[in-house]
């Protein structure tokens, strides 16, 4: 390949990774960037789990082989049928070279190579595979993976000028990672309570509107509990906030505990005392089992006095729900008539009949007060 052929697929290896929108479309971004600028016929990209003492791979693709998957769940291997990736790397650094890819073939040792490795040869022969190049990939200046390209058996082998172009490969990708992993950290950042850890506002005004959409697309039931910590003031007031972050934290434990009882919901605080639950295709009975539990589980906790929880759904009599904006007035007005009546158990919006008050209350156009108070979204 000539080097302008070389240099185009690079630009289109980092516009790749640069276009991606997840770390999947990143990894596979990445191995499709890097057979392609090698003319492989396949590819891999795999990290490096240091704890574990193990190679998981993250992305196949190419010509892949029946046990290849292209987003595996569970493909790894111990580091120790793969020494190169620590031991080569060790060495070479050790006397002042860099992290060079090397070659390996069908046969055995080939350009590059820190030696002949029987599990690499094994899986090329296994596999059709008539040689392949394995660059390691450097992140933050330690070992973070590797990018394994390889070719049909009866294809040319690859030579020393293609093992030197998988490193300069390999230090793209591991750019690519790196601003994968910054804007990740950004989007968790922008979408979790810091105090918590728990999903914040953000994410359940996205999550809810979307379940919202299904609901009126599709039917699914979509559950909402809205949470109100008793108690907080007094905690502050008296024992300092710091006692309250911590009455805080735990009870931000004990909904997630409790919301694991609800399969993929999403527990979230809204911000200051309040916290909520999403649900999305549950029963609304399992739903309101998880919220009686919460109830429960809060009135154990100390300093505090337990929580009002209201609960809104679909599936109970409260009318049509043509946004998620209903969904949290009739959430919020069975809240707070929970805690109006001081009960320890949900109240759930919809089930005191034709005349229940908790819908009334919500379909009531609210003072201006009470407004900014039950919907929190306005709230930082």
């Amino acid at each position: 390949m000539g080097e302008d052929k070389r240099l185009a697929a690079v630009v289109a290896l980092a516009q790749g990774m640069a276009a991606a929108h997840t770390p999947r479309e990143c990894w596979q971004a990445a191995a499709l960037g890097a057979c392609h600028a090698l003319d492989g016929t396949f590819a891999a990209l795999s990290v490096w789990e240091r704890e574990l003492g193990r190679l998981r791979v993250l992305a196949n693709v190419g010509d892949r082989a029946p046990d290849e998957e292209e987003f595996p769940e569970a493909e790894t291997y111990p580091v120790h049928q793969f020494p190169e990736i620590t031991e080569f790397l060790h060495e070479r650094w050790a006397g002042g070279g860099g992290p060079n890819a090397w070659v390996e073939t069908a046969e055995g040792a080939a350009a590059g190579t820190p030696g002949y490795f029987h599990q690499r040869v094994a899986a090329l022969r296994r596999r059709g595979r008539g040689c392949c190049v394995v660059a390691p990939v450097v992140l933050h200046g330690r070992a973070w993976g590797e990018l394994y390209v390889a070719r049909a058996a009866g294809a040319p082998a690859f030579a020393r000028a293609d093992s030197e172009f998988a490193t300069v490969l390999a230090a793209v990708v591991a750019a690519g990672i790196a601003q994968t992993e910054r804007l990740e950290e950004a989007r968790r950042l922008a979408y979790t309570d810091a105090l918590t850890g728990l999903a914040n506002r953000r994410a359940v005004d996205v999550c809810l509107e979307e379940a919202v959409e299904r609901h009126r697309a599709e039917g699914a039931v979509v559950s909402l509990v809205v949470c109100d910590l008793n108690g907080l003031k007094r905690v502050n007031d008296t024992l300092g906030h710091a006692v309250g972050d911590r009455l805080l934290e735990r009870f931000g434990s004990v909904l997630s505990l409790c919301g694991a009882m609800v399969p993929d919901a999403l527990v979230a605080r809204l911000g200051g005392d309040e916290f909520c639950l999403v649900a999305v295709g549950p029963p609304a009975d399992d739903v309101v089992k998880a919220a009686d539990e919460l109830c429960r589980r809060a009135g154990e906790l100390e300093p505090g006095e337990g929580v009002a929880c209201g609960v809104a759904s679909t599936e109970e009599a409260i009318g049509e729900v043509r946004d998620a904006r209903r969904l949290f007035r009739l959430a919020d007005a069975a809240q707070y008539r929970a805690k109006a009546l001081r009960l320890d158990r949900p109240v759930v919006a919809g089930r005191e009949g034709p005349g229940d008050p908790v819908v009334r209350l919500a379909d009531e156009p609210p003072p201006s007060h009470a407004e900014r108070r039950r919907f929190r979204g306005r709230r930082p």
